[in-house]
């Protein structure tokens, strides 16, 4: 394919995969550029609720995963005590009311699916071992200077996205020097093989347990095998870098008043995984000329509302839809896609922001909130979820 045709995408996440397959779907050559020496996930789950999985099924990559994909029947939220609040309903009920699946898989499964359709892919390209340095715009679309093993390269393209997480690169060079800020809190992660737990812990469901200041959700993946469990705490950061190791001991500080059997299954992992969860503010101008963010880079998610990969998704969808239309006014294109996706996003990050006070309520306000959702029950908090699970590109 002419290389007037090529984009460029800093990053091989999840938001970076899934961009380079939908602009691939729209005809044009992408070439993905990634600074680690191999792509690989740690060991966690993900929810991937019908507004990501509609897309990944329009790209071919839901049959690759679906041997893997968990359907829960549903969300159970309950108090950290043990006691059941309400239960949203999900598998075949949210199938219907969305006309895509909710699933729950490993994210190492994703993303070997995303590689393994890139790979299959003549289009794509990926680079590996390659750092983004700088990129300059020009009469004829934008270079983009790449620091690789061999020394510096240059790669040209109409268009340049940065899919680059977080701590976004091409973010600070488009001129946001802002740095993320910690949310004062921590999630720590970890996997145990349900064979090994009690009944209620191997059933499909997605189970919130929520406490003063923690909370708590499990849910199977790798087809049920494997259970994933995720702790976030209120906490302070005071390990070099965003992630470290954790001990048991440290985490159960946060649980002591929760029940026997929640302290004896936090107690079995052999090994933490700790991250810092950081936020940023809303991005007003995510790009300029024939360059702009997508997923993390534009929009990081708090994980209060299992949104983080759905939202890269849909930027994914989005920007090669508009891409796709005008490839021959690349600025404008990628404006309008900034302008549609800029709204949704920042709805999206509010909602997680206030999920996160919500479930940590404490006191009289952990009590009507418990009774607040007894009340409205759980078709009715599936419905107004609407908006978001029912997005269609």
């Amino acid at each position: 394919m002419a290389r007037s045709r090529t984009v460029i995408v800093a990053g091989g996440g999840i938001g970076g995969l899934t961009a380079a397959l939908a602009l691939a779907a729209r005809g044009f050559r992408v070439v993905v550029v990634e600074q680690a020496d191999r792509l690989e996930e740690t060991g966690a789950g993900i929810q991937l609720s019908p507004n990501a999985t509609r897309i990944l099924q329009a790209l071919g990559v839901a049959e690759r995963l679906a041997s893997v994909a968990v359907v829960p029947k549903g969300v159970r939220v309950r108090t950290y005590r043990g006691r059941d609040i309400v239960q949203v309903p999900l598998g075949s009920y949210a199938q219907r009311r969305y006309g895509a699946p909710y699933w729950v898989v490993h994210r190492g499964d994703l993303q070997a699916a995303l590689l393994d359709a890139v790979g299959a892919n003549p289009d794509i390209t990926l680079r590996l071992h390659a750092r983004v340095e700088d990129f300059a715009v020009h009469a004829n679309g934008v270079t983009v200077e790449l620091r690789t093993a061999s020394g510096l390269d240059d790669e040209h393209g109409i268009a340049f996205i940065g899919a680059d997480g977080l701590w976004s690169a091409v973010r600070t060079r488009l001129g946001d020097r802002k740095l993320p800020r910690f949310a004062h809190r921590t999630a720590w992660r970890a996997m145990l093989p349900t064979r090994l737990l009690m009944p209620e812990f191997r059933e499909p469901v997605v189970s919130l347990w929520l406490g003063p200041n923690a909370h708590l959700v499990l849910y199977p993946v790798n087809g049920g095998a494997t259970l994933n469990v995720v702790a976030i705490v209120r906490d302070d950061w005071h390990e070099p870098g965003w992630s470290a190791t954790g001990t048991r001991e440290e985490l159960l500080a946060h649980y002591a008043r929760w029940p026997r059997r929640i302290h004896n299954l936090l107690g079995l992992p052999d090994h933490w995984l700790k991250w810092a969860l950081y936020d940023r503010a809303r991005l007003r101008r995510w790009g300029q000329g024939p360059v702009t963010l997508l997923g993390d880079a534009a929009h990081p998610m708090l994980p209060f509302l299992a949104q983080g990969a759905a939202m890269a998704i849909e930027d994914a969808s989005v920007l090669a839809e508009h891409l796709g239309r005008i490839p021959d006014q690349p600025g404008k294109a990628l404006r309008k896609y900034e302008r549609q996706r800029a709204r949704r996003t920042a709805r999206v990050q509010r909602a997680a922001r206030w999920n996160g006070r919500v479930y940590h309520f404490k006191g009289p306000a952990a009590f009507l909130r418990n009774r607040a959702l007894r009340n409205r029950g759980g078709e009715s908090l599936l419905s107004r979820y609407d908006w978001l699970y029912g997005w269609r590109p």
